[in-house]
């Protein structure tokens, strides 16, 4: 199969100068209304029904190939993790990023589509507030906030790095010697285009089947083009009615006996003390405090996030 396989990236320019934006799908295989989205802007674009007049937009419908064709959320490993160019590719990804990291190493704009596993609301993954620390340095959330409530969605998380980053402290403290008990495991498409000097936003349009999330990729293509003024569409309204969360802790599934307690959708609230699932000898994993559940996996495997919590934030 691999010999099958290739990377395909389709670049339109403006006559003008302008931001140079990048927009990605199928990051994870079984994700593919980003997919569908992009394929319906480049057929508007080449029919001339969409005009890019100044700038630059790069689409990659499908950017993990392997996990596409096999419909599945990898190849050999997750792509979105720990996302850095290596010089001895031994898994799919390794390749992957040897090829995706250069290419968005030259933009300035990083739309990333995705869906998630059980039902609920769309949302946009948010970078950090500007920092000098020392884990993820950012100097342009102001403009990356900005493009965030031009997308279309109302809802906003932040936090990944900082909780993740706690998560790895915590598996360290536990003696866990895997990859994932490292901070940069959790450098994904968007970390890995901060670092590069660029914006970054990760938009989650809703549970993998829902047949509205590829609208929901394609109103958020159209209106970052707008935004951006790479295209001459009106410029989209700044969305109201707004909610801001922020991550602080995620919890691991240690076992394949770890079980949910019920079917928990992303965003669904939970009160303190509040049973949320049981581990596999019978202790129960609570809520530490009244929040919402994000990323609930029920599939996932031992030593993997099983699930975030959040709580209310004033970022936006």
């Amino acid at each position: 199969m691999l010999e099958s396989l290739h990377f395909q990236s389709v670049s339109f320019s403006g006559l003008g100068p302008g931001t140079r934006l990048i927009v990605l799908g199928a990051v994870h295989g079984n994700e593919t209304c980003g997919t569908q989205a992009i394929r319906r802007v480049i057929a508007e674009i080449e029919s001339g029904q969409l005009d890019i007049v100044a700038g630059s937009v790069t689409f990659v419908p499908v950017t993990n190939p392997l996990a596409y064709a096999r419909h599945q959320r990898m190849g050999d490993r997750n792509l979105n993790r720990n996302l850095v160019p290596t010089e001895t590719p031994v898994e799919f990804e390794d390749r992957i990023a040897n090829w995706l990291c250069p290419l968005l190493a030259q933009h300035d704009a990083l739309l990333d589509l995705h869906s998630f596993h059980t039902a609920g609301e769309p949302f946009a993954m948010l970078g950090p507030e500007d920092n000098q620390g020392l884990l993820e340095p950012f100097a342009r959330s102001q403009e990356e906030t900005a493009l965030a409530l031009r997308l279309g969605v109302r809802r906003f998380v932040d936090g990944w790095l900082d909780t993740y980053a706690s998560g790895v402290a915590r598996r360290l403290k536990a003696g866990v010697s895997a990859r994932e008990a490292d901070v940069h495991y959790g450098v994904g498409t968007t970390e890995y285009m901060r670092a590069q000097g660029g914006i970054a936003l990760t938009l989650e349009c809703g549970q993998h089947d829902d047949p509205a999330a590829p609208q929901v990729a394609y109103r958020a293509i159209r209106n970052t083009l707008a935004h951006l003024e790479l295209s001459a569409s009106a410029k989209p309204a700044a969305v109201a009615d707004t909610e801001a969360l922020r991550l602080y802790q995620v919890v691991d599934r240690g076992h394949a006996d770890d079980q949910f307690v019920r079917d928990w959708a992303s965003f669904d609230r939970v009160h303190a003390g509040e049973i949320i699932g049981t581990r596999h000898d019978g202790t129960p994993v609570a809520a530490d405090r009244e929040g919402y559940i994000v990323f609930p996996n029920p599939n996932a495997q031992p030593g993997q996030e099983w699930f975030y919590l959040a709580k209310p934030s004033a970022r936006v």
